[in-house]
This record gives C-alpha cells, sequence and structure tokens, in this order.
C-alpha cells in the first residue's frame, strides 16, 4: 500500500459543459460515447459530445431522489444509486425500475455507487448504516465505519461482500476483472477486493492517508484507476473528531465553508490497481467547475461531474503529464 507522492499537475485546459441544474455528482460513458450525469433535483441528463466545444443535453428521466452514483449496464441501461434504492433506467424509454431497495431485510440507508462485472454481477455501496443522503455531513462529522458494500448476483440474490468501512464511496472492476476496487471518503483510503483467485474474498489497502477525501472513481483504459479527491483533508477535524460526541454537534452547525467537502478546486489522481504507485496527480483552479466527485475516460477526454455548479467539464487526456503511465 502507498500514501499520495506525486507532485501535482496543473490542470490542463478545462472545457465546461453547462447543465439545466445543478450538482452533477457522477458522469458515465455509454457505449456511443455519450455522457449521462444526474442533478440533485432527480433529472438524468444524456450529453452528446461534438466535434467541437459545443454539447447537446438531452433530459431522459427524472429520479424521485438526488442520483449519486451512476454506471452504464452491459445491456445499455444505466444503473443509478439514488438514496435508498439502487434503480436501472431504460435510455430509450426513459422507464426506471428498482434493482434493490432491500438487503436481508432492512431497506437501504444511503446507496452511493455502483459497477457490474462481465458476468453481469452488479456491486454497490452504501456509504452509511446511520444516517439519509439528506444528512450525510453528520455520517462524515461522526466518522464511524457503518459503510458496506454489496453484490448482487444475476439471479437477483443480494450478498454483504464488505462491512466497516469509512463512509464507503466510489467502486469500479479493474480492467482484467481480477478486483472491485473500493473507496472510503472519511477513511482517505482506496482498497481493492479480490474478486478472483487465491485471495478471494479478502479486502487490502492499496492507497492510505489520502491528503483528500476520496470519491467517486472508475477504471482508465490502460487500467488506471481514476479518483475524484472531492475535498482536502481537514486536520482539525480529524483531531476533535474522536475526542467528543458534542464536538461533532458542533462541528455540524458550522458555516459551509469550514466544513469538508463544500466548495472546492478540481482535484482527481489516478493510481495502478495492483500497486496503488500513483500515476497522476492533477489539480488547479476553476470557478466553473466545484467540488468535484465524478470522472470517466471517453473520446479522448477525462469527464468530471461536480456537486458545487451546474456543469459537468473535460480535460484533453493527450495534455496529462507524459510521464503519467499506465499499470
Amino acid at each position: 500500500m502507498r500514501a499520495l507522492s506525486l507532485e501535482p499537475q496543473p490542470l490542463p485546459r478545462l472545457s465546461i459543459v453547462a447543465l439545466p441544474g445543478h450538482g452533477p455528482e457522477d458522469v458515465v460513458a455509454d457505449a456511443a460515447g455519450n455522457i449521462w450525469a444526474g442533478v440533485a433535483d432527480g433529472r438524468i441528463f444524456r450529453i452528446s459530445p461534438d466535434d467541437t466545444e459545443g454539447a447537446a443535453v438531452t433530459h431522459v428521466a427524472t429520479t424521485e431522489h438526488p442520483p449519486l452514483g451512476l454506471h452504464i449496464a452491459r445491456d445499455g441501461r444505466v444503473l443509478i444509486c439514488s438514496r435508498d434504492k439502487l434503480l436501472a433506467l431504460d435510455p430509450a424509454s426513459g422507464k426506471i425500475e428498482p434493482v434493490v431497495t432491500k438487503v436481508d431485510g432492512p431497506p437501504l440507508i444511503f446507496c452511493s455507487n455502483v459497477t457490474e462485472s462481465m458476468d453481469g454481477t452488479i456491486y454497490f455501496s452504501e456509504s452509511t448504516a446511520r444516517f439519509p443522503f439528506e444528512q450525510f455531513m453528520a455520517a462524515i462529522l461522526e466518522g464511524r465505519p457503518t459503510g458496506r458494500v454489496f453484490r448482487r448476483d444475476p439471479d437477483g440474490t443480494v450478498t454483504t461482500i464488505a462491512t466497516g468501512l469509512a463512509f464507503t464511496n466510489g467502486v469500479t472492476i479493474t480492467a482484467d476483472g481480477s478486483a472491485l476496487i473500493i473507496a472510503e471518503t472519511v477513511g482517505r483510503r482506496v482498497s481493492r477486493y479480490a474478486l478472483t483467485g487465491p485471495a478471494a474474498g479478502t479486502l487490502t489497502p492499496i492507497v492510505e492517508e489520502i491528503p483528500g477525501m476520496p470519491d467517486n472513481i472508475s477504471t482508465g483504459a490502460d487500467g488506471r484507476i481514476w479518483i475524484t479527491l472531492a475535498s482536502p483533508r481537514n486536520a482539525l477535524a480529524e483531531w476533535l473528531l474522536p475526542r467528543s460526541p458534542a464536538i461533532r454537534k458542533v462541528l455540524w452547525r458550522l458555516p459551509d465553508a469550514l466544513l469538508p467537502g463544500t466548495d472546492t478546486d478540481p482535484w482527481v489522481i489516478a493510481v495502478n490497481p495492483d500497486t496503488g504507485d500513483v500515476l497522476a496527480n492533477i489539480t488547479g483552479k476553476s470557478r466553473d467547475l466545484r467540488t468535484v466527485t465524478g470522472v470517466v475516460e471517453s473520446g479522448g477526454r477525462l469527464w468530471m461531474g461536480c456537486i458545487g455548479s451546474s456543469a459537468v467539464g473535460h480535460i484533453s487526456l493527450a495534455d496529462i503529464a507524459s510521464s503519467s503511465s499506465g499499470p
């Protein structure tokens, strides 16, 4: 396992695609190169980039609650983590159907992110078992490791595969299908859950003590794992939190500007999924893309979603430092 070691590269030229809604937390790409994002009021948009700076933005469907994590399934449906449900959207009809609403009886509390393996097995995360999405800051400030990861088999069976995680967030399958990569926001850690081989079923940290709070993640074309860092670490909060529940309540009432992950510049890193070696570390100022929380490669670009602006953005993969090589 590694700590973050690569010096940051300044953010390359950033192109912005404005959306008619705030906070497109995650971004994913379909087989046709369209980008999908969902905003805070539940609307799901398909973004069809052209060969210039423009893009056509189409409203396809609306979920009851904010869409937090997205994934394009093998059958073309858009899988959506939306508060207390895992949903599936048919992009042709706009119809939304529930996939998972309960695990072992109790309902989901905070469905956060989702991915799928080549055999149709779905993996999804629950950030906390104590607080709903609307109280996400309470879960972060409390710091209790109650996050979980679930597996939904093609026959519909749902199994808990990991527990005791510190605000589980992004999940993605490695390019070779051998492991599930899991990000913990409060834990400031990214781990590898082995799916095959003698280590199958074990969870091993690959990057720890990240100086930022990881959010959604994705797998790049060369196998690297892209990780968004929604906020720099808050050393004062980390020192205070274990010491008194009363202090947590005080922090929860502080102005947003003093809390983690509320208004930050873009920051994404890439790591080797086997060794944790840092392959890219990109950050810089932007007034138009605040608090980046989603990332995906598509069409020679690195697309980013965020919770602090009404836009998604992209940079050219060719502009990322040439010294950053894949696994």
